[in-house]
C-alpha cells in the first residue's frame, strides 16, 4: 500500500495528475486483465504496479491490447527509459558505440528484460548481451528457470557465471542482489567501464568499492545518496501528463523513446547550471559526476511531456492532437510554480551537506521545536544559543531526542571567551565602535548570533522568535554585517504557495519608499535568490497608493 500511495503523490506532485491506487486481491492473469480491463471507463490511464515477471509480460500485453487508453507498466518501462538515458550519455563520456560495447546483465526480471529491449532498439547488439540470473549464464539450451523473456537474450557460449561474463565487458547493467559485483570481477572490465548497479536498498557494488580499482569507472545506482540516480520519477508521471493532454489510445515506444531521448538531452544541457545551483554544487555539469538529471530538476515536465505529446501526434495515437506544441510547453513551465515541489531542490541540497546554523533564541519552546526539526530532516546542524541549563531543561521537557555535544551545540550566552571572540569579530567585520560592542552583544542574542557567523562558527543564523519586533532585529543585523559595496540595499523576500501558482514578492518588510535605484537592486537581488531554486526569474514591478484622491 504505501508504495502505490507513493506513487499517486508522486504523480499529483511532480505532474498535476489526480490518481487513484487500486490495490486488487487477485492472482490469476486472466481474471485480473478482465477485471483492470473492466475500469476503463472511469480512468484516463492506467499504471501497473507490482507484477512479478513473467505474468506482467502477459497482462501487460493483453490490456494494451483490449484497451483505448495508455497501459504503462512502471517497474519495466520507466526503469528502461532513464537507463537508455543515462547510457547514451555515459558511453558518449567514455567514447564508445552503442553497437560495439559488450554488455553483461545481472538479473532477468521484468525491468531487465525491458532495459534489454530498449537497449537493442537504441543500437545495442543482442549478440554483444550476457545475461545472467540466479542460475548463471542464460545461453542456448538451457533448460532451468527458462521463460520466452529470457531465451530471447540465450547466447551459445561457454560462459556459466558471472565471473566468467565479466572479463573485458565494456558495461554492467545490474538489477538483482546486492554484492553480486566483486571488485575483482570490476578489476578485469575493460579501459573505461560503465556500472549500472541499480539493486536496491543495496546495490550490487558499492561505488566507492569499484571505484577503488578502476578510478576511471562512470557508475549509476538507485539510490539517492550517490552521483546519477536512476529514479523512475525522471519519467513516469510526466509520460502520462504528455499521453493525457492529447488523449493517447497507447502509449508506444516512439512515445518511449521520445522521453529518453529529451531525458538524455536534458542532462547535456548548456542550462544545466540553472536548475542544479538549487541543488548541491558538485557536479553541476555534465560529466561522470552528473549525466542523469536529478529527481526534482524543474525542467523535466516541460521537456518530456511535450516530447511525448508530439511523439504520440506523430505516430498517429493522439485523438485530440495539440496545435502549437511550444505554448503547450511554456504552460507546463508554469506549473513548477504552481505546485509544493518548488522547496524540494532547497531540501535535498541542505541534506546533502548540513549547515551549521545558530538560532539565537535558543531557550525558546518553538525554536527548539523547529530546531528538532532541523536536525531529524538532515537539513542542518543547530546551534542553540542561551543558558546551556535553561537549553537542556527545555530539551527534557518538550521530550525532544537532540543531544547536546552530539548532534546540536549549545553556546552559552554568558561564556567570557565565547563574548571575547565574537566581541573581536564584530570589531574586524561590523560598522560599531569599540565602545558599543560588548554592551550590544550581552543585552541581545541576535548581535552575539551575527558574530558566530562572522567569526566562521556557524554557516547561517535564524533570530526573531523573541526580544523585539522584525526592524529591531533587522537593525541589529545591519550594524554586524557590512552590506556588499555593489548592493547598497538590504531587502526581504517571502515566497508565496497559493492554490494555483507560488510567486516570490519582495520587498514588504524592509524598505517602504524605495528610490527608483533600490527598486532595481532589490530586483537584481531576487533574480538571484530566485535562480537558487532552480527557476528562471520573471520579474514584474507593482505598486500601490493608499491615498482615497490618488488617480
Amino acid at each position: 500500500k504505501p508504495v502505490m500511495e507513493g506513487k499517486a503523490c508522486l504523480f499529483k506532485k511532480f505532474a498535476g495528475i489526480d490518481v487513484f491506487d487500486i490495490e486488487l486481491n487477485e492472482t490469476d492473469p486472466d481474471r485480473l486483465v478482465d477485471i483492470v480491463a473492466a475500469m476503463e471507463p472511469t480512468f484516463g490511464g492506467i499504471n501497473l504496479e507490482d507484477i512479478q515477471a513473467p505474468q506482467c509480460f502477459y497482462i501487460e500485453k493483453k490490456l494494451r491490447e483490449r484497451m483505448k487508453i495508455p497501459v504503462f507498466h512502471d517497474d519495466q518501462h520507466g526503469t528502461a527509459i532513464i537507463v537508455g538515458a543515462a547510457m547514451l550519455n555515459a558511453l558518449m563520456l567514455v567514447g564508445k558505440r552503442l553497437d560495439t560495447i559488450k554488455l553483461v546483465c545481472s538479473g532477468a526480471g521484468a525491468a531487465a528484460i525491458a532495459c534489454l529491449d530498449t537497449l537493442v532498439g537504441l543500437g545495442v547488439e543482442r549478440k554483444n548481451i550476457c545475461v545472467v540470473d540466479s542460475k548463471g549464464v542464460i545461453y542456448t539450451g538451457r533448460n532451468e528457470s527458462i521463460n520466452s523473456e529470457k531465451e530471447a537474450y540465450a547466447l551459445t557460449t561457454s560462459l556459466r557465471t558471472l565471473s566468467d561474463a565479466m572479463a573485458d565487458a565494456d558495461v554492467f547493467l545490474g538489477l538483482s542482489t546486492a554484492g553480486v559485483l566483486s571488485p575483482k570481477m570490476v578489476e578485469r572490465m575493460a579501459e573505461r567501464p560503465i556500472i549500472f548497479a541499480l539493486a536496491n536498498p543495496d546495490p550490487e557494488i558499492q561505488p566507492e568499492d569499484a571505484i577503488a580499482v578502476r578510478p576511471e569507472v562512470i557508475i549509476a545506482t538507485g539510490r539517492s545518496d550517490y552521483p546519477n540516480q536512476v529514479n523512475n520519477v525522471l519519467c513516469f508521471p510526466f509520460i502520462f501528463r504528455g499521453a493525457l493532454d492529447v488523449r493517447a489510445t497507447t502509449i508506444n515506444d516512439e512515445m518511449k523513446f521520445a522521453a529518453l531521448h529529451a531525458i538524455a538531452n536534458l542532462a547535456r544541457s548548456d542550462s544545466a547550471d540553472e536548475p542544479m545551483g538549487a541543488y548541491d554544487q558538485q557536479d553541476s555539469a555534465f560529466g561522470p559526476g552528473y549525466f542523469i538529471p536529478r529527481p526534482f530538476d524543474p525542467r523535466l515536465i516541460a521537456a518530456v511531456a511535450p516530447a511525448v505529446a508530439k511523439a504520440a501526434m506523430d505516430s498517429g495515437v493522439a485523438l485530440s492532437p495539440i496545435v502549437d506544441i511550444e505554448s503547450y510547453r511554456r504552460s507546463l513551465q508554469e506549473f513548477t510554480y504552481r505546485s509544493g515541489s518548488i522547496m524540494r531542490p532547497i531540501f535535498s541540497a541542505a541534506s546533502k551537506r548540513p549547515s551549521r546554523v545558530v538560532f539565537a533564541e535558543g531557550e525558546n519552546n518553538r525554536v527548539l521545536r523547529a530546531a528538532q526539526i532541523a536536525l531529524d530532516e538532515g537539513l542542518a546542524r543547530p546551534v542553540l544559543l542561551g543558558c546551556p541549563d535553561a537549553i537542556a531543561a527545555n530539551i527534557l521537557k518538550l521530550g525532544l531526542r537532540m543531544r547536546p555535544g552530539n548532534d546540536v551545540d549549545i553556546v552559552s550566552i554568558n561564556d567570557e571567551s565565547v563574548l571575547r571572540r565574537a566581541a573581536f569579530a564584530l570589531k574586524e567585520n561590523s560598522r560599531l565602535t569599540k565602545g558599543d560592542i560588548p554592551t550590544k552583544l550581552r543585552k541581545n542574542s541576535t548581535m552575539l548570533a551575527a558574530a558566530l557567523v562572522l567569526q566562521g562558527d556557524a554557516d547561517a543564523l535564524i533570530c526573531g522568535a523573541a526580544g523585539g519586533y522584525y526592524i529591531d532585529h533587522l537593525t541589529h543585523l545591519r550594524e554586524a554585517f557590512d552590506r556588499k559595496p555593489e548592493k547598497g540595499v538590504l531587502a526581504a523576500m517571502n515566497l508565496l504557495m497559493l492554490p494555483l501558482h507560488t510567486v516570490f514578492i519582495c520587498d514588504t518588510y524592509v524598505n517602504e519608499n524605495p528610490t527608483a535605484e533600490e527598486i532595481a537592486e532589490i530586483a537584481e537581488l531576487a533574480a538571484s535568490e530566485i535562480r537558487h531554486f532552480g527557476l528562471p526569474p520573471r520579474i514584474a514591478l507593482v505598486s500601490h497608493v493608499s491615498r482615497s484622491d490618488a488617480n
